[in-house]
């Protein structure tokens, strides 16, 4: 009996130290488990001291812009997918935009206000209705001289929205000799602008008060062509394979007449309606009622080279890729 008693303590005790132990190491792995969530790759951006942006040097030293600028670079560093897909987006798109830039006389920084506008989305609407890679409304679409009609929507044609937005841009900076305020009215309207500046007794965009989405625009168009300079040094590690290339275009047909079914004029070029559709997003339906015999110049893609190899892929801009 007594050894009885003797060998039950014995495992009480050895239970004892067994709990101890397990306590101690499930704490220990907890312990450690919570380091290595606190040490996580998770840092925040450099925000630079300048940027230069349309030839200006903007100076990001004064406390309000260094915030500001530190709130788009974090935006854009760890809103992941949309910052990468507009690096692969912009491969396609910047070899179109760039010429036509510095065609009509509008800075090529402008490219990234393309960006930031549609997230280099061709197809892109916005709640408010604005459309297309510049996103105009319908009425300001055709103030610039573009059609938008249910069958055609030039707002969604790469080279013409990019003039209509030249000519816009051109027209604000007669205004405000300052490329940053000609940026805010892009998005705020020129009327805002103008009495924002009468009012707060300021030239410049960057030291108004702005309403908030202007505000963060300004500093939003400067972070993406921050991170667009050295996509690397914010984590987006891209090889030349993972751009988008550019939609190879066979030949341009003129057409001059009504189109009864786009898709059977897709069939005949050897194409579906899908690939007539991605070289020109401007075709919003299926027919073409051309009474009046207006020309339009239609895209028509190499259905062959469509079927691409990534590692062809050439990188727009040698910088954004690893390789």
């Amino acid at each position: 009996m007594k050894n009885m008693r003797h060998i039950s303590s014995l495992i009480i005790v050895a239970g004892i130290v067994f709990t101890a132990i397990f306590l101690s190491s499930n704490k220990t792995n907890t312990t450690q488990e919570s380091a290595q969530r606190t040490m996580q790759d998770v840092f925040p951006p450099e925000i630079p001291t300048q940027v230069l942006f349309a030839g200006d040097t903007i100076d990001l030293t004064l406390q309000d812009r260094r915030e500001r600028m530190d709130k788009e670079m974090l935006s854009f560093t760890y809103s992941h997918i949309n910052t990468m897909l507009i690096i692969k987006r912009a491969n396609r798109l910047f070899p179109i935009v760039e010429p036509i830039l510095a065609e009509c006389g509008v800075p090529d920084d402008f490219k990234y206000l393309m960006l930031i506008e549609s997230n280099g989305d061709p197809e892109a609407l916005s709640p408010s209705k604005a459309g297309g890679l510049w996103q105009f409304l319908e009425k300001t679409g055709r103030e610039y001289g573009l059609e938008v009609t249910e069958e055609v929507d030039e707002r969604y044609h790469t080279e013409k929205a990019t003039r209509a937005a030249c000519e816009y841009l051109k027209g604000s900076y007669e205004l405000y000799g300052d490329w940053l305020t000609v940026a805010a009215s892009y998005n705020t309207g020129r009327n805002n602008v103008t009495k924002r500046r009468e009012r707060q007794k300021e030239q410049q965009a960057i030291n108004l008060v702005l309403p908030d989405e202007t505000s963060r625009y300004i500093f939003r168009l400067m972070a993406v062509k921050t991170i667009f300079e050295c996509p690397a040094k914010y984590g987006f590690i891209l090889r030349s394979s993972d751009l988008y290339p550019a939609i190879p275009i066979e030949r341009e047909v003129t057409v001059n007449s009504t189109v009864i079914d786009w898709a059977d004029f897709a069939k005949k070029h050897g194409l579906t309606f899908l690939q007539l559709r991605e070289a020109n997003h401007w075709i919003r339906r299926t027919t073409l009622n051309n009474k009046s015999g207006k020309s339009y110049k239609v895209l028509i893609p190499d259905a062959k080279a469509l079927r691409y190899n990534p590692a062809e892929t050439k990188a727009h801009n040698p910088a954004w890729v690893t390789e």
